[in-house]
Order: structure tokens, then C-alpha cells, then sequence
């Protein structure tokens, strides 16, 4: 997990207003990009310039310059999707599937890219063009430090029936129910209004 990096992403909804989720940690944030079985429609992850976008939105700072391939972007969904699986069984007090778990490991075994000081004092990536599987071992170690870090029990799902965004509460109170306060958020707080009102209108036909 870095904590230490520019954090969220921007998203669109379904009515097409865009909104601010930070998931907390790097490998949540491929979580968006598509997913196993019925979150599959929502690929986004098709070519090596997918990927390259995702690594420019993402909290790795600076943005790597990174050489892509067409595998890598398949070996890049395939970890999402084992992440993707793990995660979810975490968070329904699951075990977590083996393969997947393999999945994960191998990914996080492979070199990662190197973070390094420029001479100016700023963070850079060290020499040479890093590629995407140095990329996915990335992603893949900060996955192993999120499952057995301090916050693994704080990994949750967006509290909004209609939402599946997971997201890790690193807040200091870790009272987080929501993806964003701006979307799901907002939205549950118009909708209990909405049923305040209704509710106090029937009591007074009633009266």
C-alpha cells in the first residue's frame, strides 16, 4: 500500500456524472478496470495502451514510461481477476481460492519497478524502460502487504446495494461505509431524506 502517493481515481456512474474513489491502496485501484464473470462487461483493459492509461491514473507517482505487451495486458487481467476473487472472499469471511493465490504470488516473485532519487531530490524510477510485468509485480506486492498488513480486516465493499467497488478504510476512525461520500454517499443521504419526508407526510394525512 502507498499512502504516500496522490490517491484516487476518477470515475463516471451510470448517469454519467464523474466522482472522486479512492480505494486506498494501488492494487484496488485495477479492481475498476473489468473483472471475473458478471463484471466482465465493464473491461476496459484491451490493448497495451489500456494499461498504460491505467498505470497514468493510478497512485504510482511519477507515471512510469513503460513497454507493453499484448500478453502482458492478458497477464494483467488475469491478476486482476485473482485479486479481484480474493478480495471478494475476504470480505465474505472466505478462504481465499488457492489458484488465485498462486496467481497473486507468481505475479509478486517477478521484479517490480524500482523507485529511485533524481538528482534534484524527487522520486524517479530507476534507469531503463520498465515493462508491464514489472508493472503487475508492482501491483502484485502491494496486494501481499495489503492481504497481511495492519489493515487486511478493513477491507470492504461499498455499503450500497448497487455498488461493488472494494475499498481498503484507512481513516483513523475506520467508520467508512461508502466508496465516495460524493456518490454513494450523497446518494444514500438523498434517499433517507426522501424517506424522512415521505414518512412524516403519512403521519400527517394519518393526523
Amino acid at each position: 500500500m502507498d499512502s504516500s502517493a496522490t490517491k484516487g481515481l476518477t470515475l463516471r456512474s451510470r448517469s454519467g456524472a464523474t466522482y472522486r474513489f479512492d480505494p486506498g491502496a494501488l492494487c484496488l485501484e485495477l479492481l475498476p478496470t473489468g473483472g471475473p464473470g458478471p463484471y466482465r462487461r465493464y473491461e476496459v483493459l484491451h490493448e497495451p495502451a489500456d494499461l498504460a492509461a491505467w498505470a497514468e491514473r493510478s497512485r504510482l507517482t511519477p507515471t512510469p514510461t513503460l513497454e507493453i505487451s499484448e500478453a502482458e495486458v492478458t497477464d494483467a487481467r488475469r491478476l486482476r481477476d485473482a485479486l479481484f476473487r480474493v478480495v471478494l472472499a475476504h470480505t465474505r469471511g472466505e478462504p481465499h481460492p488457492p489458484a488465485d493465490l498462486a496467481t497473486i504470488n507468481e505475479a509478486a516473485a517477478l521484479p517490480s519497478l524500482a523507485p529511485a532519487i533524481a538528482p534534484n531530490g524527487q522520486r524517479q524510477w530507476a534507469a531503463g524502460t520498465p515493462s508491464g510485468t514489472h508493472l503487475l509485480a508492482t501491483v502484485a506486492r502491494d496486494a501481499v502487504e495489503l492481504l497481511t498488513g495492519p489493515f487486511v480486516h478493513r477491507i470492504r465493499t461499498c455499503a450500497a446495494e448497487d455498488c461493488h467497488l472494494v475499498y481498503v478504510d484507512t481513516s483513523r476512525p475506520g467508520r467508512r461505509r461508502w466508496c465516495s461520500m460524493e456518490h454513494c454517499g450523497n446518494l444514500h443521504k438523498v434517499r433517507a431524506l426522501r424517506a424522512r419526508h415521505s414518512e412524516h407526510s403519512e403521519h400527517s394525512e394519518e393526523g
